[in-house]
């Protein structure tokens, strides 16, 4: 059955899967979803000794039906090989009663490496399906991850460009050294002087400039996204849940077809929907638990059913979660609304102009699936020390977030259902706020040094992007107002 996509705000027709990933968001300013949702041809069992790459086929092959065999196999086998720094790809850890699904262990030691490392393999055969002449230019903000799992992703990819936009004081010291010593003729990445949002928001509007798009074609570019507003971004997510499910069954962890949880630290929203996602298509999944740290936007929404983003910024430990617009949430509420455009359209345009909407209450009944918490910074860093202590096992902030969420919810509501928590970076990336918790003060110690001392405590090694940086020198340090974003892009391309 081919799989078509439509954009949730019901305007721009009905596309393939390679169209919709070349376009990222669609004409009409909202994402692209699937028109329905497949399921998945073969068992839990059937999958349960099935490698990642074969997970992974499984899944895509449903909804990436314009892909021949050959073509999806190949973007498979050239994204998940040796820069990840084990073959199993997405490891499960078990520690203090649940499952870590570790989905850092590719090239920035982020989670964004799981769908970046496949989604310009995916864009550049999607550009010879369609017989797409354009350079394709990347355009995207980031909160701290994704930036640098795009850029590593698309660095030299030819007919392709990337220029990247990320908060200049809003992200770790490694996140932002990573981003601005990347390698790369065709990588370009800019600080603005805003925060996330802020960075979101400027890059949408260049997307919906129509004056733009004329002089970019006019030119041979077109932009394209590796946010997770694209579908090419989303869709390989699924596949790591499918896995964990797999992992558990062939494991005796779990009975064939018993459900568990999945705890996700959230911020933009994509990651907890890839969760949803797989749980539609057919993995046994019950409780999506959706873990936000102090600028609780989410947690907020979920018990009053009002999404209200007029609130204060707050910068965190977990900035990679220090996000006020949740740009997937769109999707989701597409699909409680019925898969209703008109509804969909109706409450981003409140959001755009007022920052407020309040879904129904029969959309809010539709939310059944989601438990919610947050954390604050202090639970954060009882999570991380908590857990170290107990176990030796040492998370980052962001996975912390989780699991304090997780364990929270298991307590009040006397639930001990398997469960697994994405554990979405490496601890070594956020090193600072890591010690801090363990050691329970602040260091004066220059990061690397910490770095140094963070594993010899856990008993790891240090992963090669974290040694590259040590010597690695600054390639980009354009730095600009949120309001000169557009001409940055242009001077960039020469326009």
């Amino acid at each position: 059955m081919e799989m078509l996509y439509r954009s949730t705000r019901g305007a721009a027709g009905e596309v393939t899967a390679s169209q919709a990933i070349l376009q990222g968001l669609a004409p009409d300013g909202g994402l692209y979803v699937p028109v329905k949702l497949p399921k998945l041809a073969h068992t839990m069992r059937e999958m349960a000794d099935m490698t990642y790459k074969e997970t992974a086929f499984e899944v895509l092959s449903l909804f990436l039906t314009d892909y021949t065999e050959d073509e999806l196999r190949h973007c498979i086998d050239a994204a998940y090989d040796e820069k990840f720094d084990t073959e199993v790809i997405a490891p499960l850890v078990q520690a203090d009663g649940a499952y870590y699904l570790e989905l850092f262990h590719g090239a920035t030691i982020a989670f964004k490496d799981m769908a970046l490392s496949i989604l310009p393999h995916l864009m550049t055969t999607a550009a010879k399906k369609n017989g797409i002449k354009d350079e394709i230019v990347i355009l995207t903000a980031t909160s701290g991850d994704t930036g640098k799992a795009a850029l590593a992703g698309f660095a030299d990819v030819p007919g392709t460009r990337i220029i990247v936009f990320y908060p200049k004081h809003g992200v770790s010291a490694i996140q932002e050294r990573q981003m601005v010593t990347q390698k790369g003729a065709n990588t370009s990445v800019i600080g603005i002087t805003g925060n996330f949002d802020d960075a979101q928001t400027g890059v949408k509007k260049m997307f919906n400039d129509a004056e733009l798009k004329e002089e970019l074609a006019k030119n041979g570019f077109r932009f394209s996204s590796a946010n997770s507003i694209n579908i090419g971004r989303l869709v390989p997510q699924i596949v790591y849940y499918t896995y964990a499910y797999c992992k558990l069954l062939a494991e005796g962890h779990v009975r064939d077809g018993e459900k568990i949880h999945v705890t996700v630290p959230t911020g933009n929203f994509g990651n907890i929907l890839a969760a949803y996602y797989a749980k539609k298509i057919g993995v046994p999944i019950d409780k999506l638990i959706c873990a936000s740290n102090t600028n609780k936007v989410l947690f907020d929404f979920f018990e009053t059913g009002r999404y209200d983003r007029n609130r204060e910024f707050v910068l965190t430990s977990s900035p990679s979660m220090d996000i006020l617009i949740s740009s997937n949430l769109e999707r989701l509420i597409y699909h409680i609304a019925g898969d209703d455009c008109d509804v969909t359209r109706e409450m981003m345009s409140k959001l755009a102009n007022g920052g407020v909407y309040d879904i129904t209450p029969e959309m809010k009944e539709a939310l059944a699936d989601f438990a919610s918490g947050y954390a604050t910074e202090e639970n954060t860093a009882s999570a991380i020390r908590t857990l170290y202590e107990r176990t030796g096992y040492v998370i980052d902030p962001h996975t912390a977030v989780a699991s304090y969420v997780y364990h929270g919810y298991a307590a009040e509501a006397c639930d001990n259902t398997r469960t697994v928590i994405a554990s979405t970076a490496s601890p070594f990336k956020f090193a600072r706020s890591v010690m801090a918790a363990i050691e329970g003060q602040k260091s004066e110690e220059e990061d690397f040094a910490l770095i140094d001392r963070l594993s010899a405590i856990a008993n790891v090694a240090q992963p090669p992007a974290i040694t590259e940086l040590r010597t690695a020198p600054v390639r980009h340090d354009t730095v600009c107002e949120t309001a000169d974003m557009k001409a940055e892009v242009s001077k960039i391309l020469g326009l």
